[in-house]
């Protein structure tokens, strides 16, 4: 690889890079052993996603998930009269997600990308969903995010996400932007407080910020106090 910096895509790809080295973590062999206990492996919606469409929060339109994991989100919007497009980069992701959506005669658009190569028309979609991604998301690529987020929405659409909170059980560092370079290491995902989204995500206007409720699989809905729900919407005059 070329190790001269000649641009800002260079340097965003330099700094990638420099993190990656340090992990070893496959999100291919994650998911490859669907036996593995881990309540996300459940085929069930996020509790906050289910209320936001059963509250009228959100309306059927187009949507887009970034990071599907085996698909339990898109499943569940597919079903409720969305037109889903996903994007994963995991192989073996999309692969149970596929099977999942064929076995329940869904229609998903399956995607195999890393969400920042992803090339959208600018205001493609109603809805941007995120479960799990963001708190994986570099601080130097939180300002690529933020544009493909505005770039992916409709004036205004919906973006709604979960993530790990600061020093959660599920995870959720709460070190600084600057000690995950100091240390070449995310420590497995960076941890949020409302404050905080609140600030990255300042472009948008906050509908609803609050700790996901903890669900059992009995209840068919996937939820844990050791995430964060956020619903945002963007400018409708943009």
């Amino acid at each position: 690889m070329k190790e001269t910096i000649n641009s800002y895509e260079d340097l965003l790809r330099m700094l990638d890079h420099l993190l990656k080295e340090e992990s070893e973590f496959s999100w291919d062999n994650f998911y490859s052993d669907r036996e593995r206990k881990v309540p996300f492996f459940e085929n069930h919606p996020d509790e906050n996603l289910v209320e936001y469409i059963e509250k009228k929060r959100l309306n059927a339109g187009k949507a887009l998930e970034l990071g599907c994991g085996p698909g339990r989100n898109a499943i569940y919007l597919s079903r409720n009269s969305f037109h889903v497009d996903v994007v994963d980069q995991s192989e073996e992701g999309l692969v149970w997600a596929e099977e999942r959506a064929k076995e329940h005669r869904v229609q998903v658009n399956f995607i195999k990308s890393n969400i920042f190569d992803l090339e959208i028309e600018e205001g493609t979609y109603d809805l941007v969903y995120d479960s799990g991604c963001f708190h994986h998301i570099p601080p130097h690529r939180r300002m690529n995010y933020i544009d493909l987020v505005k770039r992916a929405l409709k004036p205004g659409g919906n973006f709604a996400l979960t993530c790990f909170v600061e020093g959660g059980e599920l995870g959720g560092s709460d070190i600084s932007d600057w000690e995950v370079y100091r240390g070449k290491s995310m420590k497995g995902g960076l941890g949020y407080t409302k404050e905080k989204l609140m600030d990255i995500f300042h472009e948008f206007n906050a509908v609803d910020i609050r700790t996901m409720r903890d669900n059992s699989p009995e209840d068919s809905l996937f939820g844990s106090s050791a995430l964060l729900a956020a619903l945002f919407k963007k400018d409708a005059m943009e």
